[in-house]
């Protein structure tokens, strides 16, 4: 149906007892005598309220779809994301251990680069050997008797 259909309005002139024509002169009852559902004829404000309506329902589709699509790919760079915190995570402590085994192994060939140059370290010449002491243990048996707990008043 286009619009000059919709907009045609069915008249019907009759000549009145006057000479004059009159619109519609069959007056219509208040309830109608056919019931059911008929197609209304749509007037332009309302076709024009559709499309708009029709325009407004495609965009908010337009908008939903997109949120989906950038949702999921914000899902997927926060999973891809997390692996990585996790590897760096791992790779750091792992460069901590390595650091603390780096260091320790500084000190020591410092130590002995150290003692190589005073030459702190040098071997006996011949080794004397002592016979063992017998020691005699002195142990003192008194007991320290501990000075008397006073009790104080107050604080």
């Amino acid at each position: 149906m286009n619009l000059a259909e919709a907009q045609k309005l069915d008249y019907s002139y009759q000549l009145g007892h006057q000479g004059e024509y009159v619109e519609n002169p069959i007056q219509q009852e208040e309830t109608p005598i056919i019931e059911g559902y008929f197609y209304k004829e749509s007037t332009v404000k309302d076709m024009a309220i559709r499309k708009v309506n029709k325009s407004l329902c495609g965009l908010l589709m337009i908008a939903i779809f997109t949120t989906f699509i950038s949702y999921y790919f914000v899902m997927c760079n926060e999973l891809t994301l997390n692996t990585l915190n996790r590897q760096i995570i791992s790779l750091n402590d792992e460069n901590t251990e390595l650091q603390n085994n780096l260091d320790r192994l500084k000190s020591f060939n410092n130590v002995d680069n150290k003692m190589m140059q005073f030459n702190l370290l040098q071997k006996a010449d011949k080794v004397i050997e002592v016979s063992a002491v017998q020691a005699v243990e002195n142990i003192d048996t008194k007991r320290v008797a501990s000075a008397p707990f006073k009790w104080a008043i107050g604080y």
